[in-house]
This record gives structure tokens, C-alpha cells and sequence, in this order.
């Protein structure tokens, strides 16, 4: 029984979990079946094949590990490097914090790059160490390529071309958990070694996958990194695909069938038309904050994300009071700013199977929310900014034409 019930659906707009489609729920409620039948491997077959399509790679090996996103960082790092060995790391905010805290638990030497939460990674003093660094002592390069507590987004072009102009042999490993699949994300143009997602995300499947893509030399620096690993071990997975089988132990059958039915989704919009949509819901939500009269968390523009908006409240108001009016009265679930941002900020999730009109619904609701809590804010104003741009941006459907 839910004992939260409410009228009419909850209108969830943090930056993940996100809403599943019913297309996704209906290819998961279906009955468990045997893994080891020939039905499961020919399924994941088809899922390993399609996964690299959203990370723009055709030589990455994916791993579909029935874990969250954490689970996936472990995953990368561990099959990928030695303990004691040295690698760079950005910290921009409360996700890129926790991969370090991993990363210093794991027992890896980390060069912490700190940031103001909400600006990007700073990667004029990563060029330093890099041309510093002749004997190669680096060994990865790790950078969240959206820090979903602030609506950051990182240049990765930038860091490939920053290891390429020195010809360092680092390795690239992104955490994609709130980009990949609705921002633009070039595994093999820009160099990526590894790179991860989680399901709940942008693909708006139930929390429990954690996707890592391992390029060829993430997968050679496998074969000696020296890290214990059980569960993540790539090796495993590696034996598997050998034997066509797949699985080295059981998976979750019915988020399989949902990742299936997301895959498709993805591929009848057009990968590109999902990241231009992601784009207008992005830009229609930060014209909405500037017609409060509200600042945007990301500093500059070139940081900007359209996947999460983190926006600045006044002083006087504490935002995390926003977030629990939304979901008491409103029913509206937005996200609440966290460590150096709690009560500064709140965050509005625009990333997954959403469009236009439903991020309208949050926005007026955001308006009502802020009246509440004594912030002077024009009903109607941020809406008429939103669908201003929304009415000469939004293209037909194209099943519909």
C-alpha cells in the first residue's frame, strides 16, 4: 500500500531517478525466466551491441553489471589500476567528492583538483601536470563529465586534447551517470577509456545497472592492474562472452527487458533528436530561473547543464523548505542541494523520458512554491519565458507527420 498517496501523478523532476516511460514497464512485467536458456544470452547479445551506439563507440567492450552507478565507478577503477598508483581527479561538487572518497579508500594516490562548487574542472592546472609530468607517474585522468549537485558539465574534448598534445599515455576515465544518453558523449573521438552510466538516468529505467564501457586499453591495462576485485572483475564477464552464455552469475532479467525496450525508444526518436530535446529542456528551464529574477548555481555558460539545473535562492530562504513544500503540497519532487550547497540551492531534473509540456507543469508549480515561501516571484513568468522558446523551438513528432 502507498501511504503517500496522491491525486494524479507524482511529477518527478530530480536529476534521477527519473520517470519510466510505459513502454519500459510493460517489457518488465513479465514472469522470471531461466538466465541460462537460449532466450537471455540472445537478449544481451543484442543489448551489448546497441549500449555502445548511445556511447558512440564501436570499439568499447560494455559490462552490464547489476549495480548503481557506485558500483560502476568501483568497476573502472578497479580493473584498471594498481593501488598506489597516481591519478588526477576533479572535484566540482558532492558526486565528484564521493568518486574521490572511493578512489582514496581503494588506496589510489589522488591529485584532487578542487573547484568553487559551480564552476567546471580546471583544466589549465591539468595541463600543468601533465606537461610536468615526463616520467609518466600519472597513470588516470578521472573526471565526472556532469556534476549533477551543481548542473555542471565538463569539456572532455578539452582533456583529450590536452593528453594528446603531451602524448601521455594516461587513461580517460569519465563518469557519464547524468550525461550519457542525453548530452553529447563521444566515447572514441574524444579518447575515453572508460566510461559509465546507470540505468536510472537519462535511459529511465529503475535504478540497477550500471553500464562501463571499457575501450581497448582500458581493457589491456586490465590484464595487469593489480586492484582486487570479485563482483566487477571484467575477466569474468570476458570468459562469458567467450562462451556465448554471457553471464558470469544471474542478472536482472526483467531490467534487461526494460533496457531492451529503452534502447528502442532512444532509436525511434534519433539519438541526436534525444540530445537536442535534452538541449531545449535545458535552455527553456534557465530562461524560466532568469525571468524569477534567480541565479543560475553553474557560473558560465560554457558549464552549463542541460540535464540539471541547480538554482540559487536568496539568503533569507532556506531551499530545502522549497523541495518538501513541492512534494507536501504540489506533489512535485525536485532536488535538494547537498553538502556546500544544501539550503543554498534547489535542483530541477530535465533529463530522460520527458518533454515539453511536462516540464511547464514543474515550472508553474516551482512559481506557486516560491510565492509560498515569500520569494516575490510573477506568477506566470517563468512559464511565459519557457514556452516563448518552447513555441518556436519544438519540432513535429515525427511518427506523427
Amino acid at each position: 500500500m502507498d501511504y503517500f498517496n496522491a491525486p494524479g501523478r507524482n511529477h518527478l523532476f530530480v536529476p534521477g531517478p527519473v520517470n519510466i516511460p510505459d513502454q519500459i514497464i510493460r517489457a518488465m512485467n513479465r514472469n522470471n525466466e531461466d538466465y541460462r536458456s537460449p532466450a537471455i544470452p540472445a537478449l544481451t547479445k543484442t543489448l551489448l551491441e546497441d549500449v555502445k551506439k548511445i556511447f558512440k563507440t564501436t570499439t568499447g567492450t560494455p559490462f552490464l553489471i547489476p549495480t548503481t552507478g557506485t558500483g560502476a565507478w568501483e568497476s573502472a577503477l578497479t580493473n584498471t589500476l594498481s593501488p598506489g598508483d597516481r591519478i588526477v581527479s576533479f572535484l566540482i561538487g558532492q558526486f565528484s567528492l564521493l568518486w574521490i572518497d572511493q578512489q582514496q579508500r581503494l588506496n589510489f594516490n589522488v591529485d584532487v583538483v578542487e573547484s568553487e562548487w559551480g564552476q567546471g574542472a580546471k583544466l589549465d592546472v591539468l595541463e600543468t601536470k601533465i606537461a610536468s609530468d615526463t616520467a609518466h607517474t600519472i597513470k588516470a585522468i578521472c573526471i565526472v563529465h556532469n556534476e549533477t549537485a551543481t548542473g555542471v558539465t565538463n569539456n572532455l574534448a578539452k582533456v583529450r586534447q590536452i593528453l594528446d598534445s603531451y602524448r601521455h599515455p594516461a587513461l580517460l576515465i569519465v563518469d557519464g551517470v547524468s550525461s550519457i544518453c542525453a548530452l553529447d558523449f563521444r566515447m572514441d573521438e574524444w579518447g575515453v577509456d572508460v566510461a559509465i552510466t546507470g540505468s536510472q538516468k537519462a535511459l529511465s529505467l529503475p535504478t540497477g545497472i550500471g553500464i562501463v564501457v571499457a575501450g581497448p586499453r582500458a581493457i589491456e591495462a586490465s590484464k595487469t592492474a593489480k586492484s582486487l576485485r570479485v563482483f566487477f572483475d571484467w575477466k569474468d564477464y570476458l570468459k562469458f562472452y567467450q562462451l556465448g552464455t554471457y553471464w558470469p552469475y544471474t542478472p536482472s532479467i526483467h531490467l534487461l527487458y526494460g533496457l531492451r525496450a529503452a534502447l528502442d525508444l532512444v532509436f525511434e526518436e534519433g539519438l541526436e533528436n534525444v540530445i537536442a530535446r535534452h538541449n531545449r529542456l535545458g535552455t527553456a528551464t534557465r530562461l524560466a530561473v532568469e525571468a524569477w529574477g534567480l541565479k543560475n548555481c553553474t557560473q558560465k555558460e560554457e558549464w552549463h547543464s542541460d540535464t540539471v539545473t541547480a538554482v540559487v535562492v536568496p539568503s533569507y530562504i532556506d531551499s530545502a523548505e522549497i523541495v518538501r513544500r513541492a512534494w507536501k503540497r504540489y506533489n512535485l519532487s525536485l532536488g535538494l542541494g547537498l553538502n556546500k550547497v544544501a539550503g543554498k540551492v534547489f535542483r530541477i531534473g530535465h533529463l530522460g523520458y520527458l518533454n515539453e509540456l511536462q516540464l511547464l507543469g514543474c515550472l508553474a508549480g516551482v512559481e506557486m512554491i516560491l510565492q509560498d515561501v515569500g520569494y516575490p516571484v510573477k506568477l506566470g513568468s517563468g512559464v511565459a519565458a519557457a514556452s516563448a522558446y518552447f513555441k518556436n523551438t519544438i519540432p513535429l513528432i515525427p511518427s506523427r507527420i
